[in-house]
């Protein structure tokens, strides 16, 4: 018999291969998903084929206890456990919402209900959800405007936009907050402030389910379509996943179905949607490597750097691209350039007297193998230009962040010297 091949080293094996970086660490155990588990159980939901767990790639997620065949309900949680504007109608706030105009979107009233129910602690009902939901996001909006300024081209634009949007709704509803006040000991405006506004506007946009309700008069008419999912929500992200997910009106539950086998004690994904890592950052807060949906952005000012100065149309054809919506979304991706930053480059590469072949080049036509050649340098010059631009940039924050971590690191060192000595 070889070494180490008997039942007692085949467990020992499998046992190994359970904690190898693709299995995750169970959590089950710990007091806040005991206290949830009881809290889902009471409403009707419960936990049997799915467990919390930490993965090394991944982090916190949903392991199964046994493997799902595909067409199989991963999860199916009742209306119980749903936090929607129906929760929040049903709570102390109905009163102030009914009466107060004009009228608040269904959003603003989910923020509001967040940040109450945060602030009630031990009194409220939803606690054993809101002590697992995280204190912070790392959506743009919540980064330093530093970090921002370092993401490319059209997300630091995007970010921005976002961050202008959650002040704009936080300064809207500030006179709806103010009118709370008789709901709370405390100054309204020290619970209702903008960072937890902004934790609780994160909450509802990385964290909610596709939910869609009648229109109410109590509510403005944005789209009512939010549902936060306790325990569901700790499903991560894959998008080589497929998967079935809705809100079923016979059995009133949120069901969601995998279209994809998964292996018993393994993570069990869902997929957001076909975002791109730029999409998934700027609406979750996180990147998946090797997404096959990711590409990069080409901005305007990077391809006319690339574009001969001398080139007297240079102009007229940048204005023929705008008008033609050609100059949005051009990308490199994984299979190379896109078809719309291709088209571009191949009408800048365009000689004086060939501008009027611009029509061919649309519908995908050879105007001469110099202007396919000429494109295709063009490509290939941006392509240098902001790989080298990219990694100078990369290699210099790198630098800086790292000394500046060392530092903090030492001073962390010397302070909980300073604290001992104390003691």
């Amino acid at each position: 018999m070889k070494k180490n091949s008997g039942r007692t080293s085949r467990k020992r094996r499998r046992k190994r291969s359970r904690t190898s970086s693709s299995y995750g660490v169970s959590l089950s155990h710990k007091d806040e998903y005991i206290l949830l588990k009881k809290w889902l159980k009471e409403r009707g939901y419960s936990v049997n084929k799915i467990r919390p767990a930490h993965f090394p790639e991944t982090g916190r997620g949903l392991m199964t206890t046994k493997g799902f065949q595909v067409g199989e309900l991963i999860i199916s949680l009742p209306e119980k456990c749903l936090l929607t504007t129906d929760t929040v109608l049903s709570s102390y706030l109905k009163e102030y919402i009914v009466k107060w105009r004009p009228r608040i979107s269904p959003l603003i009233a989910l923020c509001t209900f967040l940040i109450a129910e945060k602030f009630a602690q031990e009194k409220s009902l939803w606690k054993s959800y809101l002590d697992l939901l995280p204190e912070t996001y790392t959506c743009p909006v919540c980064l330093e405007q530093r970090t921002v300024d370092l993401l490319p081209e059209p997300l630091r634009r995007k970010a921005h936009e976002q961050r202008k949007l959650v002040q704009k709704l936080f300064a809207s509803s500030q006179q709806f907050f103010f009118s709370l006040q008789p709901l709370f000991p405390k100054d309204v405006k020290y619970i209702f402030n903008y960072y937890a506004f902004k934790w609780a506007w994160c909450t509802i946009n990385t964290r909610t389910v596709y939910m869609k309700h009648s229109q109410r008069d109590c509510f403005s008419r944005d789209p009512d379509t939010y549902a936060l999912a306790p325990y569901l929500d700790l499903l991560n992200h894959n998008p080589a996943v497929q998967v079935k997910a809705g809100f079923n009106e016979k059995t009133k539950c949120y069901e969601i179905t995998t279209l994809t086998h998964c292996q018993k004690y393994k993570e069990v994904f869902i997929c957001y949607g076909p975002h791109d890592n730029q999409r998934l950052l700027l609406e979750y807060g996180f990147v998946s490597i090797g997404n096959p949906h990711s590409s990069v952005y080409v901005g305007t000012d990077i391809l006319l750097k690339n574009v001969l100065p001398e080139d007297k149309q240079r102009h007229k054809k940048l204005s023929f691209l705008q008008e033609h919506s050609l100059l949005d979304d051009l990308t490199f991706g994984w299979d190379g350039p896109s078809w719309k930053l291709l088209t571009a480059l191949k009408l800048f590469s365009l000689e004086a007297d060939q501008f009027v072949s611009w029509k061919k080049v649309l519908l995908g036509g050879v105007i001469s193998e110099v202007n396919e050649k000429k494109s295709v340098d063009l490509a290939v010059s941006i392509l240098k230009r902001d790989c080298e631009h990219l990694r100078t940039q990369l290699d210099l924050v790198e630098a800086l962040r790292t000394e500046e971590l060392r530092i903090l690191q030492l001073s962390s060192e010397i302070l909980q010297c300073l604290s001992t000595t104390t003691l």
